[in-house]
Formats: structure tokens, sequence, C-alpha cells
């Protein structure tokens, strides 16, 4: 995803060193793209999910690793959703290294996505969880109370943001972005639009590209969310009904005395 860096620019999607990037201004700005999964009742889009693993598996993954997420994840419910057999041949594409080989082989779906081909671009398995895209007031947490976390906000919001500005510093081209702290990344825009071909003839223009990898990076960090809501909704459903069964119980057994205090009285 990385298309010129150099080994001193290790400013990728948020990871900044000590230097001047990492003391720059802070404003940045996020839009709030409006995810399916977003609430207390959203669920995962699955041919959002298919269109984003197409952009990561045909441009992220040239720079970028998924090193935590099993390969055979990609059919489970919930996810891309994809057929075993294409599982199967989507793994192929890939070569891990086999310890009792020792050599290279095929992937095979119980294998893990590879890791980043290079030092300075990060795995991309959790960053849409490691990033928060929405803040404040300091310490309450009003806006994500309202607007969630918002990582897939951030990166869709940087994937988006690149004004077409360049400056060299040290040796290092950078690139004005308006949603990375600072305001300058080492990595020069990954997406221009139209970067790649959909199937189902959805629009591959650059909003559209950035938010369907968006989405499909915050399956990779978060695959169990749709079953934690509705465990979290049978939780919560459990717990009323176990609340009125209890104040109904109270009131059964206090009756009595209640009336014969009140008889007394």
């Amino acid at each position: 995803m990385i298309k010129k860096l150099t080994a001193s620019a290790l400013v990728v999607f948020g990871l900044s060193t000590s230097g001047a990037l990492a003391a720059g201004a802070t404003d940045t700005h996020i839009e709030d793209f409006d995810f399916s999964f977003e609430g207390p009742f959203g669920t995962y889009d699955v041919n959002q999910l298919q269109r984003g693993l197409q952009v990561y598996t045909e441009i992220c993954s040239a720079c970028h690793g998924l090193k935590f997420v099993p390969l055979r994840t990609l059919g489970d419910e919930g996810g891309p959703m994809l057929p075993e057999e294409q599982v199967i041949e989507y793994s192929k594409q890939y070569e891990v290294y086999d310890a009792e080989l020792d050599d290279f082989r095929e992937a095979v779906p119980t294998d893990h996505f590879p890791e980043s081909n290079l030092e300075t671009a990060p795995d991309l398995s959790l960053m849409a969880k490691k990033r928060a895209g929405f803040n404040g007031p300091y310490g309450l947490g009003i806006n994500q109370f309202f607007k969630g976390i918002g990582g897939p906000e951030y990166i869709a919001s940087l994937l988006v943001g690149y004004t077409g500005e360049e400056k060299e510093q040290a040796g290092v081209v950078f690139y004005e972005n308006t949603a990375f702290p600072g305001g300058w990344i080492a990595m020069a825009p990954p997406l221009y639009g139209d970067d790649v071909e959909y199937a189902d003839g959805h629009s591959t223009d650059l909003h559209h590209l950035s938010e369907d990898v968006s989405a499909f990076l915050m399956w990779t960090a978060e695959p169990k969310m749709m079953a934690r809501k509705q465990a979290g909704f049978a939780g919560v459903i459990f717990l009323t009904v176990l609340a009125v069964l209890l104040y109904l119980t109270n009131k059964r057994i206090w009756a009595p005395v209640k009336r014969r205090m009140k008889e007394e009285n």
C-alpha cells in the first residue's frame, strides 16, 4: 500500500516517530462514514466485505499484512462468507514458511494471512481497533458514545484525505493529508479511484473503495462483532425479564406482611 517510502520514514496509518511529524499539528478532519455495522443492531454487509477483500488483495497486500487473521475465516458466518472452494483457491496465492519442510509452500485455509512485506508497513489486522477517529471532550468520550470509536472512519478518511500537495524533508517525500495528525504522511496515496474492477458492478470511485476496504479491516479487527451484539441483546432481554420477575416475586412475598401491618395500624 506504500508506493514511496524510505527506511527513515516510519509514519504509516498514524504510526509516527518522535520527529517533526509527531510534533505537528493535531487538527484533523475525520469524515463520519455511514457503515452498515454501526449501532447496536448493525451488521456487516457481506458484499462490501468481499469488495474490501478485493481492494486489500489487489492493492494493500503488496506491503501490508494481516498476520492475525486465519484465511479460513473468509468463509465464516458474519464475514465475507466465501464458499469453501474459493477460500482454498484464494489461499493458494500466498506462500508461507513451513518449519517442518524448512521451505516455503502454498498456503492453505488453516494458515494465516502473510505478514507485511515491508518492515515499515504496519500490520493491518487490528488497525481499525487501534485507531480512534472521534475524540473528546477529553476524558468524557461523548463523541465516541454517539459516533463510536471511529477506527474505520479514520482509515477511510485518511485514504481520501490526500490533497495532492507534496514536500521533501531530509530526503523523504511527504504527502499532505487532512486526516493524518500533523498533516503530512510518508505514505503515497494508495488509491486514486477505479483502481480495481468489481464483479458486482459497484462504484469504484475513491470514496467507495476507501469505505469498502475500511469495512473489511473493521471485520479483520473484530470478526465476531455480530455474535457479540446478538449475545449482548439476548443478555439485555434476559436481565429485563429477570428484573420483572424479581419485582413481582418481591411484591408477592411482602404483600401479606404489608397487609397485616396495615390492619394492625
